[in-house]
């Protein structure tokens, strides 16, 4: 317990330090939101990647999917990285850095707002992120509770409680320097710790080769597969229509969730991009590749203990009680991972939030002529109502983790995915189009909440995204369009002529 302890703490003081240290580079709403667009590569980097995975994925997801897919669950990974990183990338990231700084936009509402020319859908915009991003903090809160638990023997509640306090204080002291700061030193603990706690587990199973032929020996559960054996570690798992929905809201949802795409608002230049997309990319394979790579051993591991009274298997205990039997330094190092992994995409949720309600929602409705200093001081107060409200959604959650994150980036990435990617390359797009996309997102999670036409909200998600992203071309193709003038005065942005070095371009 003191090496836990000991552990704990170092991180705690380390986080709030670089909180203190970030204050003095947050003189305004710019540096606060965005790091004055400066942020180099390395920043960038870890920023985007430990905001893209949590608790939700290293607890919740990789129990969860581990359990339905077995070894395939790594596809989940490989998309990650692949689709959710590496492609991104080279799709959003100049594009997003070229035209939301011509736009002079900081934040994804009022992209859209500026975009496409409408406060309405900027008001709409920011109101759907806020109240969505409440269920993914929740889900964080719950994941990372659960190995608290399980490591400390701590009371949920207590948990909660601390996780958001810590959080608040070092968003609220540094803002966006301070997360980006706070998630490289995450970012390398989450790469070291990820690799050691695979090795560690596996070893209880007598390596890799004989967990493996331990796995093999599961019957399918699953209608596709029944009873088949070796299905859980066969290529694409007993389930594979469910893997490719999984693949593809975890993949492709990232394009249009605010706190993902806002860390190509603040890239600092060409450099940045390329390494950043390297980085990245590695990152995601190595710690998402690597959390689903460990759940899919999970079945082993199942002796009743991540059971309830009706033999229901509680998916959010299987990655705890897989690290029960570890010793207690790799306890204390998976406690960390999983706290720096949650923190830092907390502190990208909540500052997310705040700054898209107070400078795309109440900036435009209740207070207009908003100094710059009323503008920090009201996003600092907002943190702190954001936390309280996730926290309080946390101590009662309704669903799984899975099920958690699911909702929130179903109706996020389903309303903002279409109107952000197309907005960025095609001139065609109208406001009938992106309210269609909002209609879509936010429409169909909420019906199947109620109605559940889809078996998940993963399932649902996957839809909302593909369908709006056929929707929103075919409804603008029909409907009338934004003015000429005003459209070529956006995109003359990615026409303007720059001088590059002989490395990057043989042009004379």
């Amino acid at each position: 317990m003191i090496v836990k302890l000991v552990m704990l703490l170092i991180f705690f003081g380390v986080m709030i330090l670089v909180g203190i240290y970030s204050r003095k580079h947050t003189r305004n709403v710019n540096d606060f939101v965005l790091g004055g667009r400066n942020v180099g590569p390395w920043l960038t980097a870890f920023a985007f990647g430990t905001s893209y995975f949590s608790s939700v994925v290293f607890i919740g997801y990789a129990g969860r999917f581990g359990w339905d897919f077995g070894i395939s669950a790594i596809w989940i990974g490989l998309g990650n990285a692949l689709i959710g990183s590496l492609f991104a990338w080279m799709i959003l990231g100049r594009r997003t850095r070229v035209m939301t700084k011509h736009l002079n936009s900081q934040t994804m509402p009022e992209f859209f707002g500026s975009r496409y020319e409408s406060k309405a859908i900027k008001i709409t915009a920011s109101v759907i992120a806020f109240v969505f991003l409440v269920p993914y903090t929740a889900s964080i809160y719950n994941g990372l509770s659960r190995l608290f638990g399980m490591a400390f023997d701590i009371p949920y509640e207590i948990c909660v409680i601390v996780m958001a306090t810590l959080t608040g204080v070092y968003v609220i002291l540094g803002g966006y320097m301070a997360t980006a700061i706070n998630d490289l030193i995450q970012g390398i603990i989450m790469l070291a710790g990820i690799v050691a706690i695979i090795t560690a587990v596996l070893n209880q199973k007598g390596g890799f080769l004989d967990a493996i032929n331990q796995l093999a020996i599961f019957k399918s559960e699953t209608t596709a597969t029944l009873g088949q054996p070796g299905a859980y570690t066969s290529f694409f798992g007993p389930d594979p229509i469910n893997l490719v929905s999984v693949i593809i809201l975890t993949s492709l949802g990232t394009w249009g969730l605010p706190q993902m795409v806002h860390k190509f608002y603040t890239i600092k230049d060409e450099k940045a991009i390329k390494t950043g997309t390297i980085i990245s990319t590695l990152f995601a394979v190595v710690v998402s590749g690597g959390c689903y790579f460990l759940g899919g051993f999970s079945r082993l591991f199942d002796n009743g203990s991540i059971r309830n009274a009706d033999g229901k298997v509680i998916f959010d205990s299987i990655i705890p009680y897989m690290i029960s039997f570890l010793p207690d330094v790799l306890v204390g190092i998976t406690v960390v991972l999983v706290l720096s992994a949650s923190m830092s995409t907390l502190s990208a949720l909540v500052l997310t939030s705040s700054s898209t309600l107070t400078l795309d929602f109440l900036k435009e409705t209740c207070f207009k002529k908003m100094t710059t200093k009323t503008q920090l001081m009201l996003m600092r107060i907002l943190i702190a109502v954001f936390i309280i409200v996730s926290v309080i959604l946390a101590l009662d959650p309704p669903k799984f983790i899975a099920e958690l994150m699911g909702i929130s980036w179903s109706a996020l990435a389903g309303s903002f995915l279409a109107p952000f990617l197309y907005g960025l390359y095609w001139k065609g797009v109208t406001k009938a189009g992106v309210w269609s996309a909002f209609l879509i997102g936010v429409g169909v999670t909420v019906a199947n909440l109620k109605l559940a036409f889809f078996p998940s909200s993963i399932v649902a998600g996957a839809f909302t995204m593909l369908l709006s992203l056929v929707i929103v071309p075919i409804v603008s193709l029909i409907t009338p369009k934004l003015s000429k003038t005003s459209l070529l005065d956006m995109f003359t942005c990615y026409q303007e002529t720059v001088i590059v070095s002989k490395k990057d371009s043989l042009e004379e």
